[in-house]
């Protein structure tokens, strides 16, 4: 369950003084290692600069590199967790996987090449959109590895719409196509943070025979964050966990640079209580996507976002250290 051997070399940090200066220097996601400079890593961050399935705002093809710049800041430990995210596991950032721009097949294959080639090594991803197109072949690879995985799709949209256009692959269709394809164990899925206006009545009716549960952004602000967090750690349970979010989970006034913004959404406060309140399921790996820079104001959004990613790399982080400890300490 390790994501390297337990004798592999102690994890890599950022270099971190009182007189580092955060806003120096090429952009790595929490300035972390690069891949090539450590060699393995256990916690993968990996962009994926590919916006072509969007229905509405492009501009997701530089979500990626506007997440890194806005992590600059992001420090060794996390209070709010209780850990050192980039000292218990190895983080590297892992660049990013090159997807067609013109071919959204295409892209869909080498993403999950891509994604393969990385979860072969032993790592868990961290990947950063791109739009939510993504999702799709990084769950194939996903389930390869771990067989049908429970989901938590933070949203203002279901994602499970069949088709636009007759076009297959699009960011409103991933999880009807995983659902499909048997990549998701239909006992544990929920949304959170739906909200706003849909096609039809019958979007619900068809999401609900697909086996998702739906946690309203209505919902979080009624029953409040703890009461939601049970609910969702009940119907996980000990299932290997994915987690998707898409970035306009969150109100326009906490996140104006996405692709289909609606209102009424979750504060940032809210999404990473939500985050940190899962801090003892089995997340094996996740996604953060639709961050849309240009329409962002004073990095609002990726700014959000960034630390989003880091409260799922330090859930991550926690857990590979633990299963490392139970292996080491294993009675013979």
């Amino acid at each position: 369950m390790t994501a390297n051997p337990p004798d592999m070399a102690m994890p890599v940090p950022p270099h971190e003084t009182d007189a580092t200066l955060h806003f120096t220097g090429p952009a790595t996601f929490g300035r972390v290692p690069r891949l090539d400079q450590v060699g393995t890593t256990d916690i993968a961050v990996v962009g994926v600069p590919f916006d072509a399935g969007v229905s509405y705002r492009p501009g997701a093809r530089f979500g990626s590199n506007a997440v890194r710049e806005a992590s600059r800041q992001l420090r060794p430990y996390n209070p709010a967790q209780d850990v050192y995210p980039f000292h218990y596991a190895q983080v590297a950032d892992a660049g990013d996987i090159t997807a067609n721009p013109h071919n959204i097949d295409a892209a869909v294959e080498s993403i999950e090449q891509g994604a393969d080639a990385l979860l072969s090594t032993g790592a868990q991803l961290m990947t950063l959109g791109g739009d939510h197109t993504i999702a799709l072949p990084i769950l194939r690879s996903v389930a390869r590895r771990h067989g049908p995985v429970a989901l938590l799709h933070f949203d203002a949209h279901l994602d499970t719409w069949d088709s636009y256009f007759g076009a297959q692959y699009t960011h409103g269709t991933p999880f009807r196509r995983a659902a499909e394809e048997g990549l998701l164990d239909t006992s544990a899925l929920s949304h959170v943070g739906t909200r706003g206006s849909l096609y039809s009545k019958e979007d619900l009716d068809e999401d609900t025979k697909l086996g998702f549960g739906i946690v309203t952004s209505a919902d979080v602000m009624r029953r409040g964050v703890d009461e939601v967090v049970q609910q969702l750690k009940e119907r996980i349970g000990k299932r290997p966990l994915y987690i998707s979010v898409d970035i306009d989970v969150l109100d326009p006034a906490h996140a104006p640079g996405t692709g289909t913004p609606e209102a009424g959404g979750l504060t940032s406060r809210e999404l990473l209580e939500i985050v940190r309140g899962l801090s003892d399921c089995y997340l094996v790996s996740a996604d953060l996507v639709e961050v849309a820079p240009a329409y962002d104001h004073a990095e609002i959004t990726s700014v959000a976002a960034s630390h989003t990613a880091y409260e799922l790399i330090s859930v991550m982080s926690r857990q590979i250290a633990f299963f490392r400890w139970l292996e080491e300490n294993e009675q013979p």
